[in-house]
């Protein structure tokens, strides 16, 4: 699938900021084999008196701005044109979880593939013994790390509630497990606690979803939105698989992979400090358009 992808951010602040420095991280990755970025843009407005493009940790595409002078707003906007090939899932060859702790053993590297940077606890994801406790009522004997995985990915569909309302970009796993509600990153947040207190290696992935309308409805404008998933390690010969609890679905040709991270803070689409007061607005809009081949 080939795709065009816009996106626009925008805060509105209630009293001027100055000596705002931020981190962007909204482009799309290249992954061999699953995803393209065959070209992108990225503009932010008022004009930064510094910017710097640099990888992090995980090997991704980070801006860098600062904005030295007063302003009373921001506007992020992002342009891309991305190829998506996303395989589906085949026989399964992960090991029961018995046998995973000797795939784990076999990987020494801890370069940014590594999946034992997703095994422990993490900036936003710490233990939690209601979380732990679902894990191990879903499982059943003899289930292979990739049929646990699929089993919770679903029962999150099943018994929590999408609710935009429910949750802030703040809400801990914890607090939106006692909710049953709560939007993609707080269900990714929660599969991803159940799949480590397991000792299942699994990351949080950033991105767009393309949404399509009811049946007889117009597309609207901006209508798509930033989304989030989950990536799970199924041990060394199967390596990761990526699962959307929020809509039960294998991640596929409709997702679009912007960062992979331990959990939301490593991959937030902006984070940043500013010398200001009061409140701020924030809007966002999101088009993923197919393009015709």
């Amino acid at each position: 699938m080939l795709y065009d992808l816009t996106l626009h951010m925008g805060y509105i602040y209630d009293t001027l900021a100055s000596g705002a420095r931020h981190i962007i991280r909204v482009m799309p990755l290249s992954i061999p084999g699953r995803q393209r970025l065959i070209a992108g843009s990225l503009s932010v407005s008022p004009s930064p008196e510094e910017r710097t493009v640099f990888n992090d940790f995980f090997q991704q595409s980070a801006t860098s701005v600062f904005l030295r002078a007063s302003h009373d707003k921001l506007d992020i906007r992002m342009q891309a044109r991305v190829s998506v090939e996303s395989a589906s899932l085949t026989a399964d060859f992960s090991p029961e979880l018995s046998k995973l702790p000797r795939d784990l053993a076999t990987v020494w590297s801890l370069d940014p593939q590594s999946p034992h940077h997703l095994a422990g606890l993490s900036p936003r994801i710490g233990e939690n013994a209601a979380i732990a406790a679902y894990a191990r009522e879903t499982i059943k004997p003899g289930m292979t790390i990739r049929e646990i995985a699929l089993a919770l990915c679903k029962r999150i569909y099943k018994d929590f509630k999408y609710d935009g309302e429910a949750t802030t970009v703040d809400t801990t796993p914890a607090e939106a497990f006692k909710l049953k509600r709560g939007v993609c990153q707080d269900f990714s947040h929660i599969m991803i606690s159940a799949l480590r207190s397991l000792g299942i290696p699994a990351g949080y992935v950033s991105g767009f979803l393309r949404t399509i309308p009811p049946a007889g409805k117009e597309r609207l404008e901006g209508a798509d939105a930033m989304h989030a998933w989950v990536r799970v390690w199924c041990g060394e010969a199967t390596g990761y698989i990526e699962l959307d609890p929020t809509n039960d679905i294998v991640a596929g040709n409709d997702h679009i992979v912007v960062g992979y991270g331990r959990d939301y803070s490593d991959i937030a689409p902006v984070i940043g400090v500013l010398k200001s007061y009061g409140n701020q607005q924030t809007t966002q809009a999101v088009d993923v358009i197919p393009v015709k081949s």
